[in-house]
């Protein structure tokens, strides 16, 4: 015979090894198996209540599942109790069994007793399949209508479950649901509120028919509100606060989009901000959920600065939660009513040095939103006065927020440079490359600061040589190589500028202690041999000097420096063309620096700041951050980018594309320094040759033969690179446009690859209700081979919230003979109707 329940939890607590525990429960299983043959209903409900304790132990029961059913069956309550908890504990809508127990629930759902009844409900809401909910409509329609309170909002909460087993079903609990808004019990009014927003979900037509009912939903807020002391509802002094949110999400919903509605509420929303006491966590639940609700409908500017002004009182709260939750909103926020908001500045100001990092890092990404014109000099400095404490993992955040703040609102040049080089000095290692390229640009673009910049960079890169990171490093190299004479020239300096007296020895000394520095990147020791090559004009009396530099590594175990060592101390050679080859370039042309970062997808449209990208040919020759999202844009022309090749050496430019003129690299032109015209390319689809790369190691690609007069041809036969074309620009595609979801496909192609394309499918979604289940597939014709990436998601969200992408690669064995063609699959489900779409693209751009 088999022992009590309790005896049984004590003979498991007891056990001192699993081995024990599982021989307790194996002799306990036989005797249950036993007392089930035998038919024993005197302790068949004692049995089932030791089955779920051994299931809940994770041991397998399946063998007495069918005597939850016998208990189900039996007419006493106790039984029936016993028995509705073991189905919803033992069995899932997934088993077959439980479509056995249907018949039962039909029958305890028309029950008299009502507590029978709301066994039945209670259980029908936790494991309904959709087969039960269908049979059981009907019952749960009358039972909604029914006289008892109690029996209603058990329904209510069950027809929840049913919707979403069965959305077509929404129809007939749509009225039911709003009639329950004239009941006084606050249960039924929560469960009624809940089905209605339940409804809504499901069926966004019901919104417009569920408007006539905001004044009625205000009359009970407004109840909650005025009602005295109610000792059954009462929490923390708040009157109902569940009731409260409930129905203030129910409005949120109504309210939004509809101007009419909004005015109807807004005096109920006015009266629960300003009414509700923020003392106690369900006071604060309510004005949170009272401010989504303010922001969420079309209310009044008044009514907006009050909620965002309680969000403030909750930025000043010493609870984290309530921080956050006000930082998140007022992100969300700040595009709807800038002015409110910056009212709290120093205080989200203050949060992004909070000890929290969650509340750090959304303090800054408010913050970002929050500066302009007018505020950028004060914010940037707070921001660099934290950065100076900040932890290391915030710190890469921090950097990029400030170098986009600063590259979009810098008031001058001079305090744009002064911020940059603060955090270059502070987080260099942290600073994305295209920032400090895009510094560079700037300044070989501002010669009133040539001189200042210099002294500067001299200054941090000698204060910070022994921890300077390669941002630091390799701005100030460059710099220095291009515009070393500046350092020992007399010359005004600038408005509290502090004076530098430095000989051209100390200038040289300062790049080779660099070059000495235990561990220094080969990347960094590349940049300055190349200034030390520079400076040998710049400073005559240091040219031995600098050559026997060169010459140490000339046996350099990095293959880059040692070429550079022996390339360098060749041209030494010509002492009379040294100083014309080596000679300032010009400056840097920022707008096709900008047109090229744009085309690459390295400015943030928003901002017009640098950002990163996913591009793969920008991402293999600037090392870009491997964990951007941006989608790939297309290769950039040679002249938005040629500059960038030959700016600090080392960087080979991509293959030519075929048929494609590099005319545009002529104003970038290197050879155009020396007025020396460059040498005709041997091609006929080139209209001139790539610019000369001082600093470069690529092999020269045959050109035609140069008069044997002209010895800068000579010398330039040694150090040329590949000739590099502008790569083809392809114009993005919508392929499908259908019920608000829409495909848009970008094309890239890959250096040397010209067969294969990079397709990047973009999926937004304009409609209303979200899409789910969103899959892509595809299929090429034979003489293709297609890779498709996993999507980065499935979920669109509605009015263009959000969107997913997807990679796609499309090898052409047949390129040039055949075009690109192919066929797409689209699956999703529109709200809660399930669609499969398929579309054949031929529209592809030519040339891939």
């Amino acid at each position: 015979m088999s022992v009590r329940l309790r005896e049984l939890i004590r003979s498991v607590r007891q056990c001192k090894t699993a081995a024990e525990e599982r021989n307790v429960i194996a002799k306990e299983s036989a005797a249950l198996r036993n007392a089930f043959q035998e038919q024993d209903t005197t302790y068949r409900h004692r049995n089932v209540a030791k089955l779920m304790y051994i299931h809940m132990l994770g041991y397998p029961t399946h063998f007495g599942q069918m005597e939850t059913l016998k208990l189900i069956a039996a007419s006493g309550f106790a039984e029936k109790r016993m028995g509705y908890l073991g189905l919803m504990i033992l069995l899932d809508e997934r088993q077959e069994v439980l479509m056995l127990v249907t018949n039962s629930l039909k029958n305890d759902l028309n029950a008299r007793n009502q507590y029978i009844v709301g066994l039945a409900l209670c259980a029908l809401g936790n494991i309904c399949s959709a087969e039960m909910a269908r049979d059981l409509t009907p019952e749960l329609e009358r039972l909604l209508q029914s006289s008892n309170s109690y029996i209603r909002k058990k329904a209510a909460l069950c027809c929840i479950r049913v919707i979403r087993k069965v959305p077509e079903s929404v129809e007939a609990f749509q009225d039911a649901a709003a009639k329950l808004l004239a009941d006084r019990h606050h249960g039924v009014l929560l469960t009624g509120v809940t089905l209605m927003l339940e409804v809504c979900a499901v069926e966004p037509a019901a919104i417009e028919a569920y408007r006539r009912h905001v004044p009625s939903l205000c009359k009970v807020l407004r109840s909650l509100l005025m009602s005295g002391f109610a000792p059954e509802h009462d929490v923390s002094g708040i009157t109902d606060p569940f009731l409260q949110i409930q129905v203030l999400r129910l409005l949120r919903v109504l309210g939004a989009g509809s101007a009419s509605a909004s005015d109807a509420m807004s005096d109920i929303l006015a009266q629960v901000a300003t009414n509700t006491e923020g003392t106690r966590n369900a006071g604060n639940a309510i004005l949170y959920e009272c401010v989504q609700t303010i922001m969420g409908v079309e209310s009044s500017g008044g009514l907006r600065v009050l909620a965002i002004n309680i969000l403030g009182r909750f930025l000043a709260n010493k609870d984290n939660n309530m921080r956050y939750v006000a930082l998140n909103i007022l992100a969300r926020v700040v595009s709807v009513d800038l002015q409110a908001v910056q009212r709290h500045r120093s205080t989200v100001v203050d949060c992004v040095k909070d000890a929290d990092v969650s509340i750090r890092r959304r303090a800054l990404d408010l913050v970002y939103a929050l500066v302009n014109e007018g505020n950028i000099t004060a914010l940037t400095k707070e921001l660099l006065d934290y950065l100076k404490v900040a932890d290391a993992e915030f710190k890469p955040d921090l950097t990029a927020k400030i170098a986009a703040l600063v590259q979009r609102f810098a008031p001058d040049k001079r305090w744009h440079f002064d911020s940059l080089l603060q955090v270059m000095t502070q987080a260099g290692g942290d600073v994305k490359e295209e920032v400090w390229r895009a510094f560079i640009v700037l300044l070989t673009n501002a010669p009133e600061l040539h001189a200042y910049a210099a002294r500067s960079l001299f200054r941090a890169l000698r204060d910070n040589l022994a921890n300077a990171e390669l941002s630091l490093l390799a701005t100030a190299t460059w710099y220095i190589g291009e515009y070393g004479e500046l350092l020992v020239r007399d010359g005004p300096l600038l408005d509290k500028e502090e004076p530098l007296s430095v000989s051209a020895a100390d200038v040289v000394g300062l790049l080779e202690s660099l070059l000495n520095r235990p561990g220094l990147q080969p990347q960094c020791r590349n940049y300055t041999l190349t200034a030390l090559m520079k400076l040998s004009t710049r400073f005559p009396d240091q040219a031995d000097r600098i050559k026997a530099l060169l010459a140490q590594h000339k046996g350099s175990a990095q293959l880059e420096s040692q070429a550079r060592a022996v390339e360098y101390g060749q041209i030494f050679q010509y002492g009379e063309l040294r100083t014309q080859l080596l000679e300032h370039m010009p400056p840097l042309d920022a707008a096709a620096y900008a047109r090229s970062a744009a085309a690459a997808g390295t400015l943030n449209a928003a901002p017009a700041a640098l950002a990163p990208t996913n591009g793969n040919v920008v991402k293999d020759l600037l090392s870009l951050d491997d964990d951007d999202n941006a989608t790939p844009g297309t290769a950039p022309g040679a002249a938005g980018n040629a500059f960038m090749y030959d700016l600090l050496g080392g960087l080979d430019a991509p293959a030519a594309a075929s048929g494609q003129p590099a005319a545009a690299a002529a104003p970038l032109d290197l050879l155009s320094l020396l007025d020396d015209p460059a040498p005709a390319a041997s091609t006929s689809g080139a209209a001139s040759q790539q610019p000369l790369d001082l600093f470069g190691l690529g092999s020269a690609p045959a050109q035609a033969a140069a008069p044997a007069s002209d010895p800068l041809a000579d010398l330039g036969a040694s150090f040329a690179v590949p000739a590099a074309a502008a790569a083809p620009a392809f114009p993005p595609v919508t392929v499908f446009d259908k019920d608000g979801v829409r495909i848009g496909f970008a094309f890239s192609k890959p250096p040397g690859q010209p067969a294969t394309t990079d397709i990047t499918a973009t999926f937004t979604n304009s409609g209303a209700a979200p899409v789910t289940g969103f899959s892509l597939q595809a299929a090429v014709p034979k003489f293709m081979q297609l890779k498709l990436d996993p999507a980065s998601g499935s979920t669109l969200a509605p009015m263009g919230a959000g969107n997913a992408s997807q990679q796609l690669h499309v090898t052409n064995s047949m390129h040039g003979q055949k075009p690109l063609v192919m066929r797409l699959r689209i699956a999703y489900t529109l709200g809660t109707e399930a669609k499969l779409e398929q579309v054949e693209v031929k529209n592809f751009p030519a040339g891939l």
